[in-house]
């Protein structure tokens, strides 16, 4: 399997948005409830992935024409030395064979990550042992979920 990346695309926002939304209703289903789910996808219209896109560096994995992730990186509020990641999702047929490992490499290749003297995740429970196997640590020693139910994990550079 080869895998591309490139910037996302206004013309991607509804398989974008498709794919995050499978990715939450299968893979997160085992750690979060219908209610929760349904939550989150809200938050992921094709209107609203073009707008978190607008001040991220938004980017797509493709298999060929398919998009099968997606991850963003962008400024943690405004910092010029700290940096978020944001949105990555991988399909579930496509877990656990590289795309989310080349998701983060990715991220932390970008000009975003690069100026960042800390990384910040906002983890799901689904996704936490991954980030950790990605270096994260949980940030301020927190293992935890906070009020969103996500883990804090965070790198320092």
């Amino acid at each position: 399997m080869f895998i591309t990346v490139r910037r996302f695309v206004e013309a991607d926002a509804a398989e974008v948005s498709a794919l995050i939304t499978k990715t939450l209703r299968i893979a997160n289903s085992k750690d979060y409830s219908p209610e929760y789910i349904e939550k989150d996808v809200a938050l992921f219209t094709p209107e609203k992935v073009i707008e978190r896109a607008s001040w991220t560096h938004f980017y797509v994995f493709c298999d060929g024409e398919r998009i099968v992730g997606c991850g963003a990186i962008g400024p943690y509020w405004g910092s010029e030395t700290e940096s978020s990641l944001f949105n990555i999702f991988v399909l579930p047929e496509y877990q656990g064979k590289g795309v989310g490992r080349k998701i983060i490499e990715t991220l932390e290749a970008d000009i975003y990550a690069l100026r960042a003297k800390r990384i910040e995740i906002p983890a799901s429970i689904t996704a936490c042992a991954f980030y950790k196997k990605m270096g994260y640590n949980y940030k301020n020693g927190i293992d935890t979920v906070d009020a969103e139910q996500l883990y804090r994990l965070e790198k320092f550079r």
